[in-house]
């Protein structure tokens, strides 16, 4: 169940089987995470909006919610989470080979609100930050067992042209004919690492 006449445009409040369904899903996707040698990260919401200006398109950057703290600093809720990684990449993990990474957290884009599109949503992550090989089958198999927890009736599109400006090389997304043929997952390879997106939300009115 989901009320949504008390909250902000593009929201929702989950409870009871629904709340129940998704903290379940997500319990058996960190399992499988897990199984394959990924460990978890918690990334804050609030982030600095120059860490997206020049990643994320000009399509989701005019969406950001953008605000500045009482210091008079630049900040943004987070619109997505591979820009970080890539920060991270040449930072924290700069000397690191093939850490394999995954997060759970919520994203904020001005999105009209419509089927499958909100203005919060949750977003499960998984990055190989620095890998020292191919690592795009093992993600795409990796992504399929995670979608095939709700649903086997989807199609994957590969090399495509995604709306963030950091992809190079491979890329890829997984999308399902019973909401509009939207995709559920996507992703890529980027400098400094290789991973995708899956919206959590949006999987599960598959379910």
């Amino acid at each position: 169940m989901e009320i949504k006449t008390e909250c902000y445009k593009g929201t929702r409040i989950l409870f009871k089987e629904t709340a129940k369904l998704k903290r379940t899903l997500i319990n058996k996707m960190i399992e499988i995470l897990e199984s394959y040698g990924y460990e978890e990260m918690m990334i804050p919401v609030i982030q600095k909006a120059e860490t997206f200006a020049s990643k994320v398109g000009a399509e989701n950057r005019n969406m950001m919610y953008n605000f500045k703290d009482l210091g008079d600093r630049n900040l943004c809720l987070a619109p997505e989470y591979t820009a970080v990684v890539q920060t991270l990449a040449k930072e924290r993990f700069k000397y690191q080979k093939d850490v394999k990474l995954f997060y759970i957290g919520e994203c904020f884009r001005g999105e009209r609100p419509a089927l499958a599109r909100w203005r919060q949503f949750t977003q499960l992550g998984i990055e190989i930050i620095n890998p020292s090989e191919d690592y795009s089958k093992e993600i795409l198999e990796l992504s399929k067992k995670l979608i095939e927890l709700i649903t086997k009736d989807y199609e994957v599109v590969e090399n495509i042209t995604r709306g963030l400006d950091y992809y190079k090389g491979w890329t890829m997304e997984i999308k399902c004919p019973k909401i509009n043929n939207l995709s559920v997952c996507g992703g890529g390879s980027y400098d400094n690492g290789i991973g995708v997106g899956i919206g959590i939300d949006r999987l599960l009115l598959l379910s």
